[in-house]
C-alpha cells in the first residue's frame, strides 16, 4: 500500500493513494487552515468506521442476510495532551434489512471487532478503548 501527501498551502494537504484516489486535508483557521477539508484525525476515525462497516456488510451478505442499509455512527475522545491521541472510540451500527436476526448482526459486529478490522484492532492494540453496539431496523 502506498500514499503520497502533497502540501498545497498553509496547513492544507492533498493525500493521494496508490489506487489513485485523492482527498483534501486542512486545519481550522486558528491553526492556519481554511477549513476546506477533513482533519487528519477525522480521516483516521473514518478509516476505522469504513473498515468495520466493510466487514459487517461483507459478513452479513456472505451469510445471505437481506440487508438494505448499514450506518456506523462513531464517537471518539482524545486525550488533552500532545500528542492528542484517541483514548476511546465507540462504533454504533444501525443495520436495516428484512428478517434480520439480532444475534447474527451481533456476531458480524463482534467478528469485525475481534478478527477482521485491521484499523480498529491496530488502534486497540495501541491502547485505544474501542467499543461497539448495534441496532437492527426491520424494513
Amino acid at each position: 500500500m502506498q500514499a503520497t501527501i502533497k502540501w498545497v498551502d498553509g496547513v492544507m494537504f492533498v493525500g493521494e493513494t496508490g489506487s489513485g484516489h485523492a482527498v483534501v486535508m486542512d486545519g481550522p483557521p486558528d491553526h492556519g487552515g481554511r477549513n476546506i477539508g477533513m482533519r487528519p484525525m477525522e480521516m483516521l476515525l473514518l478509516g476505522v468506521g469504513g473498515c468495520s462497516s466493510f466487514d459487517v456488510v461483507q459478513i452479513l451478505q456472505k451469510g445471505r442476510n437481506h440487508i438494505v442499509n448499514c450506518v456506523a455512527e462513531l464517537t471518539a475522545e482524545r486525550v488533552d495532551a500532545v500528542p492528542s491521541v484517541f483514548s476511546k472510540i465507540h462504533l454504533h451500527f444501525i443495520v436495516s434489512g428484512k428478517d434480520l436476526n439480532p444475534a447474527t448482526v451481533e456476531r458480524a459486529v463482534k467478528l469485525s471487532a475481534e478478527k477482521y478490522c485491521s484499523a480498529s484492532i491496530m488502534l486497540g492494540n495501541a491502547g485505544v478503548e474501542i467499543t461497539h453496539d448495534f441496532e437492527v431496523i426491520e424494513v
